[in-house]
């Protein structure tokens, strides 16, 4: 059996610059390239033919969901399709008030800006985006004390589109001035399957049929995990000295980065095993699986525990995240393999 001491959870997440060059080398242009999601494009198209045959702006647009999954591309296929320039920035990256209204003020009519992580702004810069988008004025507050003043600046008519990973986390004054929302689901192995199709010819890589429908199977239903995933078999294959991706190569490839079959890095089994060992199976709070298992909540409950729920391998009650028979059932197989290995 091989082994490697790759840590995939940075495949999952990684956000480095070479990365995200690589991501916006697939991104598609426009709707028709974009796979999957085919109610949430119909539904977009159809605001923006109508927007357009009206003259007027494209109302403000929310999308949802779990990370990897499109919302950056849609606001540039958005963008494009409106012909309005887009400014891009994150909520993280507005820290005050000033930086919201420098951006605000460099608006030119009909563009869109587009708020990665929009649930991250501040209450203070939030509550100046709400008259901007709702009435199209911002007010600015100039000086300290008593001879501070307000002053008023209108604004260019803009589309705001925001993007989130926890909805819940949006107040419900901003969700609220959002006329357009929406959100993106995981996608199917044989959407993935295309989509994996799509770069390797993007990236000038042979991949058969089988192996383009395993390595999809293993791609936590994300595009960007299946794109990343293709990208490091890629590099196996070529090291190997193979001019085409197959079965066998993936297997070989993504066995090494520790991926099994169902696309669980070896962190998920390590967060399964520590249910069950540790704690009988469940209920654990998660506070306490945080602190067991040496992960931050944040990326238990954004990275892992979406996909480990969509699998059906755990469940979370009242009393905390529980063990499935599927989840049990996973675990006793892997012990398996250790052993027989």
């Amino acid at each position: 059996m091989i082994t490697s001491s790759a840590d995939n959870l940075d495949i999952i997440i990684d956000d480095s610059p070479e990365e995200r060059v690589f991501e916006n080398s697939l991104r598609p242009a426009k709707f028709d390239d974009f796979v999957g999601q085919q109610g949430l494009k119909d539904n977009l198209h159809i605001v923006i033919e109508a927007a357009k045959g009206r003259q007027e702006n494209l109302e403000h647009v929310l999308l949802y969901g779990p990370p990897g999954l499109g919302k950056t591309t849609l606001a540039l296929i958005i963008a494009r399709e409106i012909k309005a320039n887009l400014k891009t920035t994150s909520g993280p990256a507005i820290e005050r008030a000033g930086d919201l209204a420098a951006l605000l003020t460099n608006l030119e009519e009909g563009d869109v800006l587009f708020i990665d992580e929009i649930h991250r702004l501040n209450k203070v810069v939030e509550e100046i985006l709400y008259p901007a988008m709702e009435d199209g004025f911002l007010d600015i507050v100039i000086g300290k004390g008593p001879g501070a003043r307000s002053v008023r600046m209108d604004l260019p008519k803009f589309t705001l589109i925001g993007a989130t990973t926890r909805i819940g986390m949006i107040s419900a004054p901003l969700r609220d001035r959002f006329g357009l929302t929406y959100h993106l689901d995981y996608y199917e192995p044989e959407d993935l399957k295309q989509i994996i199709e799509r770069a390797a010819t993007i990236i000038k890589t042979e991949i058969d049929a089988e192996a383009s429908h395993a390595l999809a199977e293993r791609s936590r239903f994300t595009p960007r995990i299946a794109n990343r995933l293709l990208k490091r078999v890629r590099d196996f294959a070529q090291v190997k000295g193979h001019d085409t991706i197959t079965p066998d190569i993936v297997h070989e490839s993504l066995e090494m980065l520790g991926i099994d079959e169902l696309g669980l890095d070896r962190h998920d089994r390590k967060l399964l095993e520590i249910i069950q060992h540790k704690f009988g199976g469940g209920p654990v709070g998660l506070s306490t699986l945080a602190a067991a298992t040496g992960e931050e909540q944040d990326t238990i409950t954004d990275v892992h525990e979406p996909f480990l729920l969509r699998q059906g391998l755990i469940m979370r009650t009242p009393k905390g995240r529980e063990l499935t028979d599927l989840g049990r059932k996973h675990i006793g197989i892997e012990q398996q393999q250790k052993t027989i290995f």
